[in-house]
């Protein structure tokens, strides 16, 4: 069975520490539903975009967030062409279609787990990781993008990854004959009690790793890697209310992502005897830096911190008062002029009714008289 070998060190403790701490705020912060459906929603397209971006997809951050919009169910890139009225490849939205799937996919699947738990009889049964999850990730990945026969399939053959520029082979993974023995024992691993004893962001940590590097597929494992991560850290309980996302981080440095998979990876042919701590430390300290980035966000919109009402009720705010509020919370204190100015498509009185809503409400405060008013957040 798979063992892998890491040390905890410092910096991953340092890291766990800071994810915890942020999980904990993020976690008890009691948002408006407005809010958090709207931060769901930003992350969303985040991870679509930035899940297929590090792998070479062409379409901007705007491409894929209107592909991401107009997408329902079996939707065809042609389709979601013509909809968005975007110019691109059809490769390139079918990719952004089928990560969007993905993570349709792992909704679902944290909504059968949170189920489990739920249930008295089966509170004490630890959830099963399956191979057949793994390969369903990759069938939604390559989705009519690579042949049939291929989706969700081990692969057969020899691959090499080459660097881009040079030509040169910077990774061989192991022989295909090899691949399912490695997925079994991954999955075995995980599965065992000596993997429950694994803090769960480490596991995530390990399983992206070994999938990346077992590579069992002829394409689509970066994806395929990082969604199984994410699905064990929805499943063991770092769901975070969904509000983050790590291939953003991965992304705005792909340099030093790959850079970590290829040093771990390079310092034995066999799987089993690399030592995985270089790369948890960098794994950990992506999610410790994107949750701490998705906390001061929420600490700041917290209803706790910002818009209470002395009966401590939550607020529905409409999407152009959540703008308002943003802008509060980023500049302090605001004119009328540079508020009207947020809403170029609408007529001042509809902006001066929102702020007026929001000063009856207490969530907005007046200060001073007519030009010369500014208006900030209650306190």
């Amino acid at each position: 069975m798979y063992s892998p070998k890491y040390t905890i060190s410092n910096t991953i403790l340092k890291n766990i520490s800071s994810i915890e701490a942020s999980r904990e705020v993020i976690e008890n912060a009691p948002l408006i539903p407005a809010y958090e459906r709207k931060f769901k929603e930003e992350a969303l397209v985040r991870t679509v975009h930035h899940g297929t971006h590090i792998e070479g997809n062409d379409l901007s951050f705007e491409q894929a967030n209107q592909v991401v919009r107009c997408s329902q169910g079996e939707t065809s890139a042609q389709e979601s062409i013509k909809q968005s009225g975007i110019f691109a490849r059809e490769r390139d939205v079918q990719e952004v279609l089928n990560y969007r799937m993905v993570l349709d996919w792992l909704d679902d699947e944290y909504s059968k787990r949170h189920t489990t738990n739920n249930k008295e009889s089966e509170k004490e049964s630890p959830y099963r990781y399956i191979e057949g999850q793994i390969k369903q990730i990759h069938k939604l990945v390559v989705n009519r993008v690579i042949p049939t026969e291929n989706q969700g399939a081990y692969r057969k053959t020899q691959v090499v990854l080459r660097d881009s520029r040079s030509g040169e082979v910077t990774f061989r993974p192991p022989p295909s004959v090899e691949v399912p023995y490695l997925m079994e024992d991954l999955v075995s691993w995980l599965n065992s009690t000596q993997g429950w004893e694994v803090h769960s962001v480490l596991r995530a940590g390990i399983a992206h790793y070994a999938l990346a590097a077992i590579h069992p597929f002829v394409e689509g494992n970066g994806r395929t890697s990082r969604a199984f991560a994410t699905l064990i850290l929805f499943s063991e309980g770092y769901d975070i209310r969904r509000l983050f996302s790590l291939e953003e981080y991965f992304d705005h440095d792909a340099e030093s992502y790959y850079r970590a998979l290829i040093t771990t990876s390079s310092q034995s042919n066999d799987l089993v005897e690399r030592d995985l701590t270089f790369w948890l430390e960098y794994f950990t300290l992506g999610l410790s830096i994107e949750l701490s980035r998705v906390k001061e966000k929420v600490r700041k919109l917290s209803i706790d911190l910002r818009i209470k009402t002395k009966r401590g009720e939550q607020l529905l705010l409409t999407d152009r008062q959540i703008k308002i509020v943003e802008y509060l919370s980023q500049n302090s204190i605001a004119v009328m002029s540079q508020l009207k100015d947020l809403f170029p498509d609408y007529s001042d009185d509809t902006v001066l009714r929102d702020i007026q809503a929001m000063i009856n409400k207490g969530i907005v405060a007046k200060k001073g008289r007519t030009k010369g008013a500014v208006y900030e957040l209650s306190t």
